[in-house]
């Protein structure tokens, strides 16, 4: 469950993250602050680590059962390890991705 939640859900998170802060350029241009630019980027950020996480535990987990058996080529251990390492990675692709817009919003100006 929680590979398929790092593996899907992650990459919408960041698509989200991104139309969360471009909708919140307006209102924080009016306003004078960029708090509301930071709490979306940190929830979304926040939500793709603890994504991260949980398949890179179920990636260590499968790679324990994997080696306390016998290896066979495609086997079911093997094809969940590698799911749960896709996932791992697409999980911190994505937290990286919200990062790269986290220092934009910090460093450029909504008003521009």
């Amino acid at each position: 469950m929680h590979v398929w939640m790092a593996l899907v859900l992650s990459p919408m998170v960041a698509l989200g993250c991104q139309s969360a802060l471009f909708a919140l350029v307006t209102p924080s241009c009016s306003v004078q602050t960029r708090i509301g630019l930071h709490v979306v980027a940190a929830a979304c950020l926040l939500a793709t680590l603890v994504m991260a996480l949980l398949a890179r535990r179920s990636w260590v987990a499968h790679a324990a059962v994997g080696a306390a058996s016998l290896p066979e080529a495609g086997g079911p251990h093997q094809t969940r390890r590698f799911l749960a390492a896709s996932a791992t990675a697409v999980a911190a692709l994505s937290s990286l991705v919200i990062v790269v817009m986290w220092i934009a919003a910090c460093v450029l100006s909504p008003c521009w």
